[in-house]
């Protein structure tokens, strides 16, 4: 297994390790909802409905190690597919790292608390419903809005809250 170096967070994506990029993730469960694209307009909207993988007290996956086994359309998230991911969220520390931005003060590699991504409003912990219990999506759609805690250090993109 490879070494946390440190203050890796701060490294292009390409030059992590294999730990020090699963060890990247903030681990708010956003990538683990299902999303509507609109087939006329490609709009994604989000949702409130987890895979059925997703603890939706802790917003962690119950079997990742053996996700896609359960999952086959579950995606493993790259560095040569981060950037074409549009339904990332712009808190998505992934996301953030491919734009060259740092990382959001309540990410725990920053704030040093896991539960920080919780009080910033920005986990799914507590917030939805999983997918064998949810119904039509149509009726779990959400807006998540943007963090309750500010961000430290941002350069704006223009389409992101500030």
């Amino acid at each position: 297994m490879d070494e946390l170096r440190d203050r890796f967070w701060e490294l292009p994506l390409a030059e992590l390790n294999r730990t020090e990029w699963e060890a990247l993730c903030d681990g708010c469960g956003r990538c683990c909802l299902h999303k509507i694209e609109d087939a006329d307009t490609g709009e994604i909207e989000d949702t409130n409905v987890a895979c059925k993988l997703l603890d939706t007290e802790t917003a962690q996956c119950c079997d990742y190690r053996n996700r896609k086994a359960f999952v086959p359309d579950c995606l493993r998230l790259t560095l040569a597919i981060v950037e074409e991911v549009p339904w990332l969220p712009s808190s998505c520390a992934y996301r953030r790292r491919a734009a060259g931005r740092s990382l959001p003060n309540w990410h725990y590699l920053i704030s040093g608390d896991r539960e920080a991504v919780k009080r910033a409003g920005v986990s799914v912990a507590g917030r939805v419903v999983s997918e064998t219990e949810a119904g039509p999506l149509e009726h779990h759609i959400v807006d998540w809005g943007a963090p309750k805690v500010a961000v430290l250090n941002e350069e704006p993109s223009g389409n992101e809250p500030a």
